[in-house]
């Protein structure tokens, strides 16, 4: 016999809550205060029921996601890397602690005509350093890098996750 998961259900303040907060949380000094005196909730509740929505798997997380393009990053690029894969996971750690990776991760490949499987965005303030970071990466791998390239970015896309 199977367990199903109960269904978590929104209330109208949970819904206020994510309305409130689903374009980014105020770049103020206390945020959450913010928050509660727009939608007239005490502080401790919105940041409890953004814990509890949080563990019920409603929101999966919360975090910072910069524009590079006005930290001043204005070149872009996701370096695709043919390693081995039965070391991938140890090399993906190692690609990905660089302080100049902003992710890395592993995707399929797409053979012959995609041998690519690690995949790691590095960004700079120019094409010339992006490739200096890219060479920095290669001599990390060594022997375990079997090709690669870099594909910059010609826009920026909008991210944003769903929106009720």
């Amino acid at each position: 016999m199977s367990q199903q998961k109960e269904t978590y259900k929104l209330d109208d303040i949970d819904r206020k809550v994510i309305s409130a907060t689903q374009a980014g949380l105020p770049l103020t000094l206390h945020p959450y205060h913010d928050v509660a005196e727009q939608i007239g909730l005490k502080v401790e509740e919105v940041i409890a029921r953004l814990q509890n929505m949080t563990d019920q798997g409603i929101i999966r997380r919360t975090g910072v996601v910069p524009n590079h393009y006005k930290l001043g990053f204005k070149s872009n690029g996701m370096s695709v890397w043919n390693v081995p894969d039965d070391k991938i996971k140890a090399l993906g750690k190692k690609v990905g602690s660089l302080e100049f990776v902003s992710h890395c991760y592993q995707r399929p490949r797409f053979l012959p005509e995609w041998p690519y499987n690690l995949f790691a965005m590095v960004h700079g303030t120019s094409h010339e350093e992006v490739n200096e970071k890219v060479k920095k990466i290669s001599e990390l791998l060594a022997a375990d890098d079997e090709g690669h390239q870099i594909l910059f970015s010609s826009r920026i896309l909008k991210k944003t996750g769903l929106r009720i």
